[in-house]
């Protein structure tokens, strides 16, 4: 960079700036607000909510990826352990609306109130991002499927038949949120209109050529939310740095928003790194993106805001069992986060912070069922070392109320004795605190590199460390070295060990810091006098102490564990090794966001840390412990009591004040097997006895179609013409006479497949590929198929979901169906297709739309409790298998008794047997009537599909269901079983949660939709 000019810039910036306005922040920068508040206010450096500034450290969560309201708050309560500040929902228009007629905020899981009491009760901010577009890699990009067959025109446009679509939802939307706003003492701060829409220009941003569809379409949305009480400052994203879209910095055409953000996937936003080329250049791995630039171009006196950052990857269809966390893990973040604020980026969100599950038909073709998104927190809800190494940085963030107001002073090898090592000199500007971020120059280099840094400080130019040693970087790795850096009333001048967080407790700080196991870490302290080390870990070097100009300097070695120091008995520092750092927590005793350092408490040993309660003199902690875990608290001298998600512990105080116990590992669970299964034919309407004249089935006669790709030939055979949207559909194509076979195109999204009948007998089978969304097919007829004059052919299509963005019109269905005859002149008379019962209707409004398709067993609900199956035949094999070309449904039920006090987790895993005959099948798994996994082995790897609590009956009976579409004569045959992915004690009793209004039951309604 190019320093000496952009700091030219930034004066010219702020100087013309100033002149616009009465209002200046302590650095000199205009602060803003939307005019209708200052509750929220912000300038060039950060936001400032309710007079204070903030580090946004957000996190995504989308609650329709986990439809269980009870869980939400073990989502909410692990982002706010890991020290994050606010995090940030997509709400779906498609959730809530199953139709055109229906906006539905009420039943189940759409209630979406719980999520902001949750909010303002652990003291979290809100990113509330509506849409009405989200992409997410959810079918269609989050657009009701309704929407999708041209008669609401092109969509995302001023377009009216549009408008009227959306408005509906997003009044309400609007009016809910507008409750829970920081204005009437609620949570929720800012709301983003649209998603990654940078379409404010007809041409290149810098040519200012507007596109006033576009305006006219965002000034709708705003003036929408306005209209329904939200107040709070309204918020973009551009998805790349092409865009310059909709920011007052950059123009003032229409439709801007308050504060612009930029999203940004260096690493590519799903595993299949070859379609991020064009957007990001060549993929190459751990290679940092310039923001500095842009944010200094296209929007200087707001926050460098990222509204989403990669926090992992989708897994595409075909892509690996578990994601791709190789690239996007604890190195990835520990780099990448400490780059972003290298480039003064001081408001982020992660994406994802818990990706969830697409259960049912909430994905589109690019992704397979998971959504875990290599995320912090794990599709099955657990956490690990990714986990933990964002929770290094975030608890860092939150603490260091200085990052808040910096300026980019420098950058370059001239800070290091090292030219492999840069630094980005970081500097606040009115307390004159330092934050010099440090990685490899080349950061795709993953060396073990040492060196010493110069740095700024309040008593002149030091090179650091002071007493020998050196600094490391090991691997894929960044360092945060902070100079003058405030803990209560003391400074701390310099340290080499990165800051983890820091308290206040009886009026006296302890400081927290940390180093990579088996590194050396160096920190000196301004005025003090004197030091001792009154606890050092086992294995750690000897801890020495050193007075140099009115500082006392500590230098040591951290091995596995803790070590204590204390100086001038005041002040308490805390050593850590990485290994015990993500076991440290800092949980607030408040619900104020920010966490004033007098309102914190300092845990270091369990899983999870929860929360904490003082209450007189004891401390209830509340967390999660997966074995047996020796527990040390940092807490005021009035707590003499410690308990543990209820249970006293019994404690011992340590000579420095602290209090030890120890938590008993949780009981051991063991899953009953599944032994006895019914089976049943699923395909009946192959059969030429079958009679499709019932409520199930819709003619499809439409001449003519909206949508904009018209079908080669007619009647129009898109299934969400006929008010079928989802997965599976069925189509019957009546003709008379002969004909030597049939042409069929067919698309329906990546991995889609179809299988064809003629008169009761298999013809062929087009079995799918992870990158082709439209594949066409001829099916020979043999002479033994066409015995009558009156002929049927059955099609079974399923799809996996609508195109995002421009795409989302892309049909679902057959764009051609053409008869082989000697002359071409034989036609189809008559189509009729199947789909979801009661089609838009939604006959489960808990479950939803998303997740039913059209198989015969869905429609008349075998896959739902209560269903009576005793006059199936049974079946004890561990596999469960047949021959031919079909569809069987299995069922079974088993019992669970979860013991209460414990958080459980468990997968299904499905597998395809060794000695099976083909792996050319598709399965669904249903799970008390939830389509809870597609299992599609010819095509993807994924075998494990974790089911939450609420979905799962813990303490009764569950109704197991498995669709297995066999698309070759061989048959299929499938293994499925389950695992306990973790047991915690854990104050998540999720025994104890009560679900049982998600798990409707089966009703005669559904057997006219036989």
């Amino acid at each position: 960079m190019a320093r000496i000019i952009q700091l030219c810039l930034l004066l010219l910036s702020s100087i013309g700036f100033l002149a616009a306005t009465q209002n200046q922040s302590e650095a000199g920068w205009p602060v803003h607000d939307d005019g209708l508040t200052t509750d929220v206010q912000w300038d060039h450096y950060s936001f400032t909510i309710h007079d204070q500034r903030i580090f946004v450290f957000s996190g995504e969560f989308h609650y329709w990826r986990i439809p269980v309201p009870g869980l939400w708050r073990d989502i909410i309560e692990k982002i706010k352990a890991a020290g994050f500040t606010a995090f940030s929902i997509y709400s779906s228009w498609a959730w809530h609306s199953p139709n055109n007629y229906t906006v539905d905020f009420s039943t189940g899981a759409r209630n979406i109130t719980p999520i902001f009491e949750l909010a303002k009760e652990l003291g979290m901010y809100v990113i509330v991002r509506p849409g009405p577009y989200i992409n997410a890699e959810a079918s269609a990009g989050g657009f009701p499927l309704w929407l999708t067959t041209g008669d609401y025109g092109t969509l995302r446009n001023n377009d009216s038949r549009y408008t009227a679509a959306w408005k509906p939802y997003f009044d309400k939307m609007s009016e809910i949120t507008s409750q829970y706003q920081v204005t009437n003492g609620q949570n929720t701060f800012c709301y983003q209109i649209e998603n990654e829409y940078g379409d404010q220009w007809l041409s290149d941003p810098s040519q200012r050529d507007p596109n006033e569809t576009a305006i006219t379409y965002m000034e709708l949305l705003e003036s929408s939310a306005r209209e329904n009480g939200i107040l709070v400052p309204f918020t973009a994203n551009e998805p790349n740095m092409n865009a310059m879209s909709w920011g007052s910095d950059w123009s003032n055409a229409g439709g801007n928003v308050d504060v612009v953000g930029l999203d940004s996937y260096p690493s590519c936003w799903t595993c299949d790194v070859s379609q991020c080329t064009s957007t990001n250049g060549e993929y190459v791995a751990y290679k940092v993106v310039e923001y500095y630039d842009y944010f200094l171009e296209f929007s200087p006196t707001v926050p460098s805001f990222m509204p989403e950052f990669q926090g992992g990857s989708y897994n595409p269809w075909a892509g690996p069992e578990g994601g791709c966390s190789d690239d996007t893990g604890a190195d990835f973040v520990n780099l990448f986060y400490r780059w972003n604020i290298a480039q003064r980026v001081t408001a982020m969100s992660l994406y994802m912070i818990y990706g969830g599950t697409s259960w049912g038909a909430i994905a589109a073709p690019v992704t397979a069922t998971s959504y875990d998104y290599s995320a912090p927190i794990s599709e099955d809800r657990s956490i690990a070392s990714k986990y933990y190494e964002t929770k290094l940085l975030s608890l860092f963030t939150r603490s260091a109320r200085d990052l808040t107001v910096t300026d980019l002073v420098g950058n370059g090898t001239q800070y290091t004795n090292n030219t492999a090592v840069s630094a980005y000199e970081l500097r606040n500007p009115t307390t004159n605190a330092g934050f010099y971020v440090t990685l490899h120059k080349d950061s795709t280099v993953g060396t073990n590199v040492a060196f010493s840094l110069r740095v700024n400080t309040s008593v002149g130019a030091l090179t650091i460390p002071r007493l020998g040693g050196t600094i490391r970087l090991n691997g894929h790795q960044s360092k945060i070295i902070v100079t003058d850096y405030t803990f209560g009333s003391e400074t701390l001048l310099y340290s080499t060990a990165e800051v983890l967080t820091h308290a206040v407790i009886d009026d006296k700080p302890t400081l927290v810091l940390w180093v990579p196991t088996g590194e050396s870490g160096e920190f000196a302290v301004k005025g003090v006098k004197k030091g001792s080390v009154v606890s050092k870990c086992q294995g750690c070097s000897d801890i020495n102490f050193h007075q140099e100009s009115g500082s006392l300097i500590v230098g040591f070695t951290q091995s596995e564990g803790v070590s204590i120091v204390q100086l001038d008995d005041e002040i308490r520092v805390v050593l850590l090794d990485r290994t015990a750092a993500y076991n440290f927590w800092a949980p607030a005793l408040t619900e104020d966001p920010l966490v004033p350092e007098n309102e914190a408490v300092l845990i270091q040993g369990p899983y999870l840390v929860r929360s904490v309660n003082l209450k007189t003199s004891t401390l209830e902690i509340k967390g999660d412990s997966v074995n047996e875990t020796s527990l040390e608290v940092f807490a005021p001298k009035e707590v003499k009591a410690i308990t543990w998600n209820g249970k006293q512990l019994k404690t011992s105080q340590t000579s420095y004040g602290s209090l030890k116990a120890t938590i008993a590992a949780p009981p051991s669970i063991q899953l009953p097997a599944f032994t006895s299964w019914k089976v049943n034919d699923s395909l009946p309407e192959r059969l030429p006895t079958y009679d499709a004249s019932g409520p199930a089935w819709v003619d499809a006669n439409h001449m003519t179609t909206a949508n904009p790709s018209p079908p080669a030939t007619l009647p129009v055979l898109y299934a969400d013409e006929y008010g079928f949207h989802n997965g599976v559909r069925l189509w019957r194509g009546s003709f008379n006479g002969t004909a030597s076979g049939v042409f069929l195109n067919v698309q329906g999204g990546s991995a889609f497949g179809f299988s064809a009948w003629l008169n009761g007998h298999f013809i062929g089978s087009y079995l799918g590929d992870a990158s082709i969304e439209q594949a066409n097919e001829t099916f020979l007829f043999p002479n033994t198929t066409l015995p009558n004059s009156s002929n049927t052919l059955l099609i079974v299509h399923d799809d996996t979901g609508h195109d995002e963005t421009t795409g989302a019109l892309n049909p679902r269905g057959i764009l051609e169906a053409r008869l082989l005859s000697p002359d071409n002149s034989n036609t189809f008379t008559h189509w009729r297709i199947a789909g979801t019962a009661g089609g838009e209707s939604n006959l489960d409004p808990i479950r939803g739309a998303w997740n039913e398709d059209g198989l015969y067993a869905e429609r008349v609900g075998w896959h739902l409790p209560g269903f009576d199956d005793s006059a199936w035949p049974s079946t004890s094999a561990q596999n469960l298998s047949f021959t031919g070309a079909t569809v069987k449904f299995f069922r079974t039920t088993v019992p669970l008794d979860i013991p209460r006090g414990v958080d459980v987790s468990i997968s299904f895993v499905l597998g395809t047997p060794a000695n099976a005959p083909s792996d050319a099948y598709r399965a669904q798994l249903f799970v008390n009537g939830y389509q809870y996994g597609r299992f599609n082995p010819y095509i993807g790897n994924q075998v494990d599909f974790p089911v939450p609590v609420g979905v799962l009956d813990y303490t009764g009976e569950n109704t197991i269901g498995v669709a297995v579409w066999a698309q070759t004569e061989a048959g299929a045959a499938i293994s499925v079983g389950w695992k306990v992915n973790y047991v915690a004690d854990s104050s998540l009793d999720v025994a104890g949660l009560e679900t049982s209004e998600l798990r409707p039951g089966w009703s005669e309604e559904r057997l006219k939709y036989a």
